[in-house]
């Protein structure tokens, strides 16, 4: 224990030992000592002096620090000091005074060193991946930072020895839930080295729930006003998304693009952003690039930009655009950001053109921006921004690039107010020169591939001086580039010139303009025809020299610089030549022109002989293929004619067979009561088939007949009971006439009236008919009540017996009108079905005699020498075997 106290500062009276000698016995102790104390107490002095004794202690005590991790794995103390003293010896994160003091004993490749012979063994790697699993603070942590700086000085090798481990990879992901914040964040710097240029660790990263993560960390920490855990993690995720298809892929379909919309909300007031939030936000706007990038798959980043405006991020994006008090370097990021956003997107480049600055009177956010473009007094690296802008806002945008043009027309300029046409033709014709290549570039970049806006740009007037007459925008660049001279004169006078290295660049430039001129040359002005300036350029230049000279473009460092990526980044104006879409038109003119400044007049003409001749065929193939496409779409509509008949047929056939369907069923129906009801009357039969025609059964037909029979013997015996009374009323007035004489008689005499009385008495008793002359009167009364009563209710009984027999005749002639309604129906059926039929046939043979014209025009083209596509003989014969299908279905 002396010793150990010697070695860690304690008095000691005799001299003090060597570092070497030192660190030798610290070595001997913790390979000798049996004790867990000792060899604790040794590797913590080999920790004390592992910084200032790096060399030493890597080369002697690393065996024995890897044994201590292996056989003492239940002391967390004892591991964290070996873990230290393995960090201490391997990293170069070394404290800036021990830097100094040991600056002349330190080698550069020291740490590198020390990583390659511990990593030799990868079972030593695997040991401390199983010790970054441990939840002590003293073991995890520095695990941790020692497995960081093992990645940091040999990335590759460390990365495929955990990509081969069981679980690496996931077994790290584990410190990103970690409750301690110190170990969170060394495990995202951990991350980060583990992430770096290996797609394979990326992959399983993302998939391990990454973004989730990283993502609910930055929101912890305050979005951009984070600290620089907020920074760490940036640039973890975009270690995760740079350059990897995939995980773009999983980041957009998982909606972790949304959660990007709350990092760029700022306030009114922007002043003040610290450092670390500027930071931030710029790492932030370099994520969103990285999602939109123009090297991505063209799929991949027009579902982001959708996505990215779907989503509000866009708008997000403009706020901070036209915002006051946004930091130079953020404002300049945030442009390029926008720029590529809205590239290509049609959706996201009318959006943009929609924006304005909160200004008075309101300008388009366009303006504005190039308003700072040709400026002069603004930052050079914001007028590059802004040009790159004012491209991605153009490309692939035809109506965009109408209406830049349209602002440069005499018809459309207002004179009140600025427009980017205005800006650009004062940009290009302005004093300083950034402007004029500024401002060159974007009016190149509205006429990319449109002929139509080329042809509009010719009508552009410009006013020179006051007094003079107003000059066309080409005759003005050309007045320019000519400077009083001719302009072929100019040009090939500045090829021929011997001038240095600088200005050779301006001599290819020289030649392309005028090989352009030459290849494009339609010989319609006599003194500028393709034959003469050949000639010019043989007599003035030589055409070795010259198609040198043009070969000077593409061997410039700046060309090929220009032609990586399409934003023109440039650290200074003196590096601005070349813009990306012009180095396009560089490298596909430059063997056209070549080949062109060689061909002999002979040979130009048998060319122009051969395009006439192309030309005409042109016209000839356009003109049949225009006739072909007019049969098409004839055949088309007689296609879907047949369709529309064929529907119509099966419908009537299926309306016909279930009338013929119905009309059997009432011919069986009618054959069945006529063997029920027998041979009866022709009205009886023609009542039974009213009923069968009408769904009557036959019981019932049986029922009403017995009621008829009943009603007429009902009939003829009121008519006897009638016939009686009547009988009776004949006496009852015979008696009252003759008790009306006897009246008169018995006045004569009264003793004759009792006599009399007698008489009726006796007469009364004898014939109970010739009673009481009142009770006579009251029988005979109530007799004629009673028949009158019997005979109304007879009469009401006939006529309701007349009115159903008449109903009964109305329904027999309704089920008969019914029957020839149907029969007349089935023959107009039967009609109409051939009459389709034969229109059928007339299509078939009209198809055929089309088909025979195509096949004749095709063959023609064939021996015009026309290529015809195999994709139309493959189409033409699957339209064939469709027709001769429908052909079979129809005769089936």
């Amino acid at each position: 224990m002396n010793f150990l106290r010697g070695v860690m500062g304690g008095p000691s009276a005799g001299p003090q030992p060597s570092g070497a000698d030192t660190i030798q016995k610290l070595c001997d102790r913790v390979a000798s000592s049996t004790l867990l104390d000792d060899r604790r107490d040794a590797v913590r002095a080999l920790k004390s002096l592992s910084k200032k004794y790096r060399l030493e202690v890597g080369i002697q005590a690393m065996e024995h620090l890897i044994h201590v991790l292996q056989t003492d794995r239940s002391d967390s103390e004892i591991i964290g000091y070996a873990l230290d003293t393995l960090y201490n010896v391997i990293s170069n994160d070394l404290e800036e005074e021990e830097q100094e003091e040991n600056s002349a004993k330190q080698v550069d490749d020291l740490g590198s060193q020390f990583t390659e012979i511990f990593i030799k063994q990868q079972e030593n790697v695997t040991l401390l991946l199983t010790l970054v699993e441990e939840f002590d603070f003293h073991v995890r942590w520095p695990g941790v930072k020692l497995l960081t700086s093992l990645l940091k000085q040999q990335g590759p090798q460390v990365q495929q020895i955990i990509l081969v481990s069981p679980m690496g990879v996931s077994r790290l992901m584990d410190l990103l839930a970690d409750s301690r914040e110190v170990i969170r964040n060394d495990g995202v710097l951990l991350l980060q080295q583990l992430t770096k240029s290996n797609a394979a660790i990326q992959k399983i990263v993302a998939f391990e729930n990454a973004f989730e993560r990283l993502l609910d960390i930055i929101t912890e920490e305050g979005n951009s006003d984070g600290g620089i855990v907020v920074e760490d993690c940036l640039l973890l995720l975009q270690n995760l998304l740079k350059n990897n298809n995939s995980n773009q892929n999983f980041f957009k379909e998982g909606s972790y693009i949304q959660r990007m919309k709350p990092w760029f909300e700022v306030g009114d007031d922007n002043c003040g952003w610290s450092a670390q939030k500027v930071t931030n936000l710029h790492l932030m706007l370099q994520l969103v690039r990285v999602l939109v990038s123009p090297t991505n798959p063209p799929g991949a980043t027009s579902s982001c930009q959708k996505a990215m405006f779907h989503c509000g991020l866009l708008q997000q994006l403009c706020t901070i655009l036209m915002a006051t008090g946004v930091p130079a370097d953020i404002l300049t990021e945030t442009i390029n950001t926008v720029s590529e956003v809205i590239r290509g997107c049609q959706t996201n480049q009318d959006y943009f053109a929609s924006v304005n600055a909160p200004s008075n009177p309101p300008r388009p956010a366009i303006v504005v921006l190039l308003m700072s473009m040709v400026n002069e007094r603004q930052p050079f690296v914001l007028r590059c921004a802004v040009l790159y802008c004012f491209q991605c806002f153009l490309y692939k945008n035809q109506k965009g690039q109408g209406e830049i043009v349209s602002t440069l027309l005499p018809s459309t300029i207002d004179g009140n107010s600025v427009s980017a046409g205005q800006l650009l033709c004062g940009g290009l014709f302005s004093t300083d020169s950034l402007s004029n290549w500024c401002a060159a570039v974007a009016l190149a970049h509205a006429l990319q591939e449109n002929a139509t806006l080329k042809e509009q740009l010719l009508r552009v007037q410009l006013a020179t001086s006051i007094g003079n007459p107003p000059v066309s925008l080409l005759q003005q660049c050309t007045n320019i580039l000519s400077q009083g001279d001719k302009i072929d004169r100019r040009l090939t006078g500045q090829i021929a010139e011997n001038l240095g290295e600088e200005e050779q660049l301006v001599q290819g430039l020289c030649a392309l303009l005028l090989g352009i001129s030459i290849y494009y040359n339609d010989n319609s002005l006599e003194n500028y025809r393709k034959e003469k300036l050949k000639q010019l350029i043989e007599k003035r230049i030589g055409r070795e020299n010259f198609i040198e000279k043009l070969g000077f473009i593409s061997k410039h460092e700046l060309y090929s610089r220009a032609a990586q990526k399409p934003q023109p980044s440039f650290s200074s104006p003196d590096h601005m030549m070349f813009d990306h879409e012009f180095t396009k038109l560089v490298k596909e003119l430059e063997g056209v022109i070549s080949k062109a400044i060689y061909k002999s007049s002979e040979e130009d003409k048998k060319e122009e002989e051969v395009k006439k001749t192309l030309e005409q065929h042109d016209n000839i193939v356009t003109h049949y293929k225009k006739v072909i496409r007019e049969q098409d779409q004839e055949l088309e509509e007689l296609k879907q004619r047949i369709n529309t008949l064929t529907s119509q047929n099966e419908q009537l056939q299926a309306t016909v067979t279930q009338q013929v369907s119905q009309i059997q069923q009432h011919k069986d129906q009618y054959n069945l009561l006529k063997v029920q009801l027998g041979k009866d009357t022709q009205h009886h039969n023609s009542h039974s088939d009213t009923f069968q025609m009408n769904g009557i059964q036959t019981e019932e037909v049986s029922k009403l007949k017995e009621e008829l029979e009943e009603w007429k013997n009902k009939h003829e015996l009121l008519q006897g009971q009638l016939r009686e009374k009547d009988s009776v009323i004949e006496k009852l007035n015979s008696s009252q006439l003759e008790m009306g004489t006897t009246e008169q008689s018995s006045q004569t005499s009264k003793s004759g009236g009792l006599e009399h009385n007698s008489e009726l008495q006796k007469n009364a008793t004898a014939d109970p008919v010739l009673g009481d002359s009142g009770a006579t009167a009251a029988t005979s009364s109530e007799l004629e009540a009673r028949l009158e009563q019997e005979i109304k209710e007879l009469k009401s009984e006939v006529k309701a017996l007349s009115e159903e027999k008449e109903s009964l005749k109305q329904h027999l002639d309704s089920s008969s009108s019914t029957v020839a309604i149907l029969q007349d129906e089935k023959s107009k059926l039967q009609r109409e079905v051939a009459e389709s039929k034969k229109e059928q046939d007339d299509l078939l043979v009209l198809l055929a005699d089309q088909d025979q014209k195509i096949s004749a025009l095709k063959i023609k083209l064939k021996d015009l020498g026309v290529p015809v596509e195999d994709e139309d003989d493959i189409e033409s014969g699957d339209q064939g075997d469709e027709d001769e299908d429908g052909d079979e279905e129809e005769q089936d």
